[in-house]
This record gives structure tokens, C-alpha cells and sequence, in this order.
């Protein structure tokens, strides 16, 4: 769908009666659907059963899955816009930004599947990613520079997300966690992979997933160069 039309005009359908139900209404039927069964969940005919509309009616709002996934994006970035004061400390604000951003995915774990291909922006999604864009001056890099830092700070936080997500429905099943450590510790012992022997016989650091975020979000924005 062309961008202006699904941004620029105003909500309503693009051709036919005027319905008894909203693109907000649906578009949060959506979002709902996402939150409690998954992505796969969202099809026109779910939501359409969930606001109470034929499937037909709600082509004139989302033409097809993909736009609703970007009405959908949009609908949740509205957590995200209202920003707190930038401290000028642009490592220390960026990484208040990946923090905000991985809550905000835990929140709606389909979103990192979801923001994996391209998208245009919506208004909500702009006022965020004018926030990180400011947050960025300080650093002294250029415009082009500021947007590739925060696409790549999204990519990272999307991933970790969802390896987290992976991760948690894993330990739900405890066989399963039980025999990958029996594994590891017989590949460990078995000469051939002296490397990693010794990284899981090292001492551990906290693990928490608050803690390996917290890390590797370090890690990622403590090196990023600054020329």
C-alpha cells in the first residue's frame, strides 16, 4: 500500500459504506490477537471475527497482511514515543533506548519477527526514531551515520529478544534442558573442542537475561566509534 495513503490520510476506509468499526479498532484487534497466540495467529478472518466485520470489509482499512503488520508496528510504537529528557550523554542515552526497546518487544514478542523485513515508518514510529536520531547528535556523526547506528541498535535488540523468547520456551522443558547440558559436558570432555571446554569451565557471569542484555548492549554501544 502506498505509504502516504496508509499514513497521510485520514483512518477511514478507502472506498464502500462506512462501517461501524475503525482502522484503531482493528489494527488493536490485531495487536491483541499477536499478543496472546503469535503472528501466525493474525489472519484478516481472525480479526475480522474479533471486531464483529466480514472479512471483505476489511480491505478497505488493510489491504493485505503486510500492511496491517505496519498498522500494527505503529499502533505499539505509541509506547515507545513518550520519551524522557535526553541526558547529552549519547553512549548513556542509547543504551536507556535499547533497554526501552527490549521491554518493549518482551511486551509483544511478535515484534522482532515482524520488524525483521523493511518498513516504512508510521507517525509513532517517527516520533521514537526522531528521539533516538537526537539522542545520536552528540556522537558527532552524521545523519546517515545516526540512522544506521539505531537500525543496527534494532536489529540487535530483535535478535536478542527472540533468541530470549527461544529461550525461555525451552526451559519449560526440563528433559530437554537436562540432556543439552549432559551433552555439552560429554562434547567438552572429548579432546576435540579444547576451546570450548575451557569457556564452560570458566567461571560463569550472571546469566540472568537482564544481565546478558545488559552485556552485550554494553559491549555493542561502547564500541561503536564515534569519528
Amino acid at each position: 500500500m502506498d505509504p502516504r495513503q496508509l499514513w497521510l490520510a485520514h483512518g477511514g476506509p478507502r472506498r464502500g459504506r462506512r462501517p461501524a468499526f475503525s482502522r484503531a479498532a482493528i489494527t488493536a484487534a490485531a495487536v491483541a490477537l499477536a499478543d496472546a497466540e503469535g503472528i501466525d495467529a493474525v489472519t484478516m478472518r481472525r480479526v475480522a471475527a474479533e471486531v464483529g466485520a466480514g472479512v471483505m470489509s476489511l480491505y478497505s482499512y488493510a489491504p493485505d497482511k503486510e500492511t496491517l503488520l505496519d498498522l500494527m508496528i505503529d499502533h505499539v510504537a505509541g509506547e515507545l514515543s513518550a520519551s524522557g529528557p535526553l541526558t547529552g550523554d549519547w553512549r548513556a542515552d542509547l543504551k536507556t533506548i535499547g533497554h526501552r526497546q527490549r521491554a518493549h518487544m518482551l511486551r509483544h514478542p511478535w515484534l522482532p519477527a515482524a520488524v525483521r523485513d523493511p518498513r516504512t515508518p508510521g507517525p509513532r514510529t517517527l516520533a521514537f526514531l526522531e528521539h533516538a536520531l537526537a539522542a545520536l547528535r552528540p556522537s558527532g556523526l552524521d545523519g546517515a551515520a545516526r540512522l544506521e547506528v539505531f537500525a543496527q541498535l534494532t536489529s540487535f535488540v530483535a535478535a536478542q529478544v527472540a533468541f530470549e523468547v527461544g529461550q525461555a520456551r525451552v526451559a519449560r522443558d526440563p528433559g530437554r534442558v537436562a540432556a543439552e547440558a549432559l551433552y555439552l559436558a560429554e562434547v567438552a570432555t572429548d579432546g576435540n573442542h579444547p576451546e570450548l571446554a575451557e569457556a564452560l569451565a570458566t567461571a560463569g557471569r550472571p546469566a540472568t537475561p537482564d544481565a546478558v542484555f545488559d552485556r552485550f548492549l554494553t559491549r555493542l554501544v561502547d564500541g561503536l566509534d564515534a569519528d
